[in-house]
């Protein structure tokens, strides 16, 4: 097994780019299983659970080529309606199958998911929508065995909480219902605009994209489509936050500025620079703050779209451990995603957990130190990133299978900024 070393202490600069995102690329490849045929996906990201997920695709029927960041998806031949728990045990987006082949065939058994240890992340909305839309779900044996007798019936559903895979899900199991469905309280978040983008490319009718309330007329069928993945929004995230932390200037390209709102005015709050283009973002410090950088503590809370991100929480806090107050981080999603505070206190962090809040006090731009460490999740894992980088002396972070699942060439974009970053076996 590997684990990831870096010298810290070296301000990162220079432009880096960012690729597609994890989070939209696993629902469009759910979305291939609605329709036979050859779809297209472009600027699909390589990584652990892209590949994971062509893996469960290949398992069902599916054929798949890659070209660079081509992935073309061939569901002509889907034979099989389950999905194990051996496929499913390490990538909660799995789930997201359910709704396709629900749609196409009327049946599917879905292992309950597994993922990042960060709560228990439910699929009651996934399972009482469709309920709503007329299948008969069973939960044995760890999995979701559901069926539905004739065509799905279209109905409202509504949201007690906003549900990104559950609004996903339902979309997908609702193009084919016959009638009307309308998703109340629906997830606003760009990845679910994305997929709705290539639903209606298929021939789906779904209105309100941006909004929560969606309402999707039922169509009798669907073609197979071209469809390009939107820019990662956690990464770009991350290496702005990782720049900043090291108290150094750069241009993060590929990305779009507008799905970042939150974290933008909370960089901008905490003192630095932000200049956005349509696809662009860069940042840096303001002139008297480039030889001795002051961070402002500046508090969060967790949000759906268009608020700040939970996948955005932890790199953040990192980068609070080294402000010049006291701030306060509020988690309102996930019940458990804090667990990257012991390793940041390894670091010499000033972090007290209180519940759903987190109260940080900042060190100064000089306060963290080099220590080995684990990584217990895929967003934990960039918050020691980036801490280390901010460091002095050298960080040691072990099970780095985690930052795999969603970081694609993590190495060798923060080489490119000057990172002094490298591989080892443990």
């Amino acid at each position: 097994m590997e684990k990831l070393i870096i010298e810290g202490g070296f301000p990162l600069h220079g432009e880096v780019r960012i690729s597609g995102a994890k989070n939209a690329a696993l629902p469009l490849m759910a979305a291939t299983l609605l329709t036979s045929g050859r779809h297209t996906l472009r600027n699909v990201p390589d990584l652990r659970d892209t590949r994971t997920f062509v893996r469960l695709l290949e398992n069902l029927g599916v054929k798949s080529e890659r070209y660079d960041d081509v992935l073309i998806l061939d569901s002509t031949h889907l034979n099989h309606t389950e999905a194990p728990y051996d496929l499913v045990k390490t990538m909660r987006a799995s789930v997201l199958v359910l709704g396709p082949l629900l749609a196409r065939f009327g049946k599917a058994k879905v292992s309950l998911p597994g993922g990042c240890a960060i709560g228990a992340r439910p699929i009651n909305f996934h399972i009482m929508g469709l309920e709503r839309l007329g299948v008969i779900c069973n939960l044995e044996g760890g999995y979701v065995d559901a069926h539905v007798d004739g065509p799905m019936q279209g109905n409202v559903i509504y949201f007690d909480i906003p549900s990104v895979t559950g609004t996903e899900n339902l979309l997908m199991a609702a193009v084919l219902a016959e009638g009307t469905t309308v998703l109340k309280n629906a997830a606003r978040e760009p990845e679910i605009g994305n997929l709705i983008d290539m639903l209606n490319t298929m021939g789906a009718r779904i209105d309100g994209r941006d909004t929560d309330n969606l309402t999707v007329h039922g169509v009798k069928e669907l073609n197979p489509a071209e469809c390009t993945i939107i820019p990662d929004r956690i990464e770009t995230g991350t290496y702005l936050i990782a720049i900043a932390a090291t108290g150094g200037s750069g241009k993060v390209t590929g990305c779009n500025p507008a799905h970042l709102p939150a974290l933008l005015e909370k960089l901008r709050c905490a003192g630095l620079l932000i200049d956005e283009t349509a696809d662009s973002i860069s940042i840096s410090w303001p002139a008297r703050l480039r030889e001795v950088p002051i961070l402002s503590s500046v508090d969060i809370k967790t949000m759906p779209f268009p608020g700040y991100p939970t996948d955005l929480q932890a790199q953040y806090m990192a980068l609070m451990t080294l402000g010049s107050d006291i701030c306060v981080i509020t988690e309102t999603i996930f019940e458990n995603r804090f667990m990257h505070v012991a390793e940041l206190q390894r670091m010499g962090a000033r972090i007290r957990v209180d519940g759903h809040s987190a109260v940080v006090s900042g060190r100064g731009m000089q306060g963290l130190a080099g220590a080995p460490v684990m990584a217990t999740d895929l967003r934990a894992s960039s918050s020691l990133v980036i801490a280390g980088l901010a460091a002095s002396g050298r960080t040691d972070i072990s099970r780095i299978y985690h930052l795999e699942r969603g970081y694609e060439n993590l190495v060798e974009k923060l080489s490119g900024l000057g990172a002094r970053v490298w591989k080892e076996q443990e």
